[in-house]
This record gives C-alpha cells, sequence and structure tokens, in this order.
C-alpha cells in the first residue's frame, strides 16, 4: 500500500501531528468551559434604582432595588428590571465573546453565535416596549 517507508514515516507523522492538535483542542475547550462557567454579567439601570446580575446562561442569580423604585408605577419598575437583564446579558456576551475569542481564536465563531442566539432570544420581546410580552403575561390588564 505505501510505496516507500519515507512515505509511511511522513503519515505517521501527520497522524500524531492530527491527535496532538485535537488533544490541544479539547484541553482548550475544557479549558474555556470552566472560564465561561464562571462568567456573570452585570447591568444597573440609567437611574441606578435597579441593578441585575445573571449566571453564565444568562438566568437572573441578582437583583437589587434601591429604595426609590417605590415611587414609580410596578409597571415602570418592571421594564426597567427586564431592560437591566437585557443589558447584564449584553455584558456577559461581551465578555464571553473576550474569553472564547482569546482561547479559540478563529475557531470561535460557532461557539459565539450559539451563546449570542441563546442571550439575545428574548430581545425582540423587550423591543416592542410592552412588559407584558416579555414576561408572557397575556391576562387582559382590566383582570388586575
Amino acid at each position: 500500500m505505501w510505496a516507500d517507508d519515507a512515505a509511511l514515516d511522513a503519515a505517521g507523522r501527520r497522524l500524531d501531528e492530527w491527535e496532538s492538535s485535537l488533544a490541544e483542542r479539547a484541553r482548550r475547550a475544557q479549558t474555556l468551559a470552566g472560564t465561561i462557567q464562571g462568567l456573570t454579567g452585570t447591568a444597573r439601570s440609567p437611574d441606578r434604582t435597579v441593578e441585575v446580575t445573571v449566571d453564565s446562561a444568562g438566568l437572573l442569580i441578582d437583583l437589587r432595588l434601591d429604595e426609590r423604585v417605590r415611587d414609580h408605577p410596578a409597571v415602570s419598575t418592571a421594564q426597567q428590571i427586564l431592560a437591566t437583564a437585557q443589558a447584564a446579558r449584553a455584558d456577559l456576551l461581551t465578555q464571553l465573546t473576550a474569553v472564547t475569542t482569546a482561547a479559540l481564536g478563529d475557531d470561535a465563531s460557532a461557539v459565539i453565535d450559539s451563546y449570542r442566539s441563546r442571550l439575545t432570544a428574548d430581545d425582540w420581546r423587550l423591543a416592542t416596549g410592552d412588559w407584558r410580552l416579555a414576561t408572557g403575561d397575556w391576562r387582559d390588564d382590566a383582570r388586575r
């Protein structure tokens, strides 16, 4: 099958390089997964009455409300919480993009795109300005 020993040796070296490359990629991916797991995103509302922190999956892990929120209607506070949570997810995505690009280089785009699609899935609902769409609350306002 092999014309000579040199061709066989060259094929063996290519396989060794390929195996080494795969092992290095697996190591980088494992390190990246650990780094991503520890990321959080945080944002504050413009008036600093709402602060939201999300975990690496974009889920709310901390919500801090200043006492001044009592001076605003509940609907306004709800909208501010949702918008601030969206900003916290954007902060998370910025961090995630930086660490993923540093770890994977040119191979980072698929990972980043996957996170972007998950972290921004509800953004279109928030863009409508209707907090009921974002929270899934479809009840008639008259029944509240």
